[in-house]
């Protein structure tokens, strides 16, 4: 009967350990969530029928950014360098020169050679909608 108590008392020892082994910590002040991304590509609306980009650069040491839109067929259509901390700079997309392909944008960090790479791609939908209302 020892043997059997020993056993167990043993496998769970064990468990216990590995339990604990293989089990990941979290912090209950995690500020990786509180901090927004390094560099954001958003759609912010229109003007004059061509649409506008804003890109957020959220870095909190200086550095180079290098930015390049291309079309589908890897065509470069624009290309800038930018330096600074937390750099905020809009684009407008002249849709005639464009055409309603896919584009995409790079956004290089010169420091630590990140690459990140947004696609573009514009749908138009119109909607034709005839309401009957009974008076």
């Amino acid at each position: 009967m020892k043997s059997v108590f020993k056993n167990v008392a043993v496998a769970l020892a064990l468990l216990v350990a590995f339990t604990f082994a293989f089990s990941t910590t979290a912090k209950a002040n995690d500020d990786d969530k509180k901090t927004p991304a390094p560099a954001e590509l958003r759609f912010i609306g229109n003007y004059s029928n061509q649409p506008i980009f804003q890109l957020s650069l959220n870095n909190k040491e200086a550095d180079e950014y290098t930015i390049t839109f291309r079309d589908e067929d890897g065509t470069v259509l624009y290309t800038d360098r930018i330096k600074g901390i937390a750099i905020t700079k809009k684009f407008m997309l002249n849709t005639e020169e464009v055409g309603d392909g896919a584009f995409s944008v790079e956004v290089k960090a010169r420091k630590t050679n990140k690459v990140d790479t947004y696609t573009i791609n514009r749908n138009r939908s119109y909607v034709d909608e005839t309401v009957v209302t009974k008076l």
